[in-house]
């Protein structure tokens, strides 16, 4: 089994040393094994979990719906269709995230057609709207 020091893990799964120290602290990776002098020693494993993460994150899942959808993934009394609701439910969330920035985008958009660009910005129809 090649074992891989915290920085060789770091470089490998392409994440900052910090990060690997952090998902270990939350449970998201296993506490690794250490060596008599202290050093932590991960497995080739490490990387794909790591990647796993990663993956999720992008995907819009925050760290505590990473670590249930890897207990999920262990869990031999969970199926398809556990992890297929947890989708549901991000996408959902997504749904209305992405409806809250429309309405942001179509107030500012209003308030910045009642400004001329000109005057100073004291009298600036964008500031007065924001004391309202």
């Amino acid at each position: 089994m090649n074992i891989l020091t915290t920085g060789q893990l770091a470089k490998k799964a392409q994440v900052n040393v910090e990060t690997i120290r952090y998902y270990e602290r939350r449970g998201l990776i296993p506490e690794p094994l250490r060596s008599e002098s202290g050093y932590r020693h991960y497995s080739q494993d490490s990387i794909a979990r790591i990647q796993f993460i990663k993956r999720a994150k992008e995907l819009g899942f925050s760290l505590k719906e990473v670590s249930e959808l890897l207990s999920l993934r262990v869990d031999p009394n969970t199926n398809c269709a556990d992890v297929k609701r947890m989708a549901e439910v991000k996408i959902t969330d997504i749904k209305e995230k992405i409806h809250a920035l429309q309405r942001i985008k179509e107030a500012l958009t209003k308030l910045r057609a009642s400004c001329q660009g000109s005057g100073p910005a004291g009298k600036c129809p964008i500031l007065e709207a924001l004391d309202t």
